[in-house]
């Protein structure tokens, strides 16, 4: 029995998101075909072929891409969409891919139909009490708005305490967050290039 992920549909549309999602993430940080090819061990050539959606890798590789690229595998097993005229183009709420774990304080939830565009929109959920530890700086512009709950988030330094309604901005500053309440906060997060 093969260890190859199944994504051969009609038209190889989960094969050709992959690739699409593959390809984002390898740009989004300035990495070549060869550069990847080195790190997982393959040829630029098998590389090349993913990322044109031509080959399918096994879930050994897509474990190899998600630790390469600091993603959860989880990405890589998206929902598609229920018809081909939403497809790229609409996600419904009961098929978005999920990201994170209630263990890490954080789930996030793609609302972008793939990470192909100049940016990706998540749904992020974050546990009362949850915490980033140390701050992080990404080479993002990153804005979000407070759909529910409090959230605080550190930007540059300085710590800003939002509510429902709130919303905020940043550019390649180093940031964190925490939730301060006993309810969980929803922020809706746009992150540009993407970064999952």
């Amino acid at each position: 029995m093969s260890s190859t992920v199944s994504l051969r549909k009609e038209g190889n549309v989960a094969g050709d998101v992959l690739a699409n999602d593959l390809r984002a993430l390898r740009k989004s940080r300035g990495l070549t075909l060869a550069e990847i090819a080195i790190k997982l061990g393959r040829s630029v050539g098998w590389v090349s072929q993913v990322e044109r959606g031509l080959s399918t890798p096994s879930i050994g590789d897509l474990r190899a891409f998600a630790e390469l690229f600091g993603v959860p595998i989880s990405l890589f097993f998206g929902h598609e969409a229920t018809n081909d005229i939403e497809r790229g183009v609409v996600v419904r709420s009961g098929r978005r891919r999920s990201l994170g774990s209630n263990e890490s304080g954080l789930v996030e939830e793609l609302l972008s139909p793939d990470l192909g565009g100049s940016f990706e929109m998540l749904r992020s959920i974050f546990a009362p009490g949850a915490g980033m530890a140390k701050p992080v700086t990404r080479p993002t512009e990153e804005a979000g708005y407070v759909a529910s709950g409090d959230f605080d988030i550190e930007i540059d330094g300085t710590w800003h305490s939002l509510g429902e309604g709130d919303s905020f901005r940043f550019d390649n500053k180093p940031f964190r967050w925490r939730n301060p309440g006993s309810v969980p906060a929803v922020v809706i997060w746009v992150v540009s290039p993407p970064v999952y």
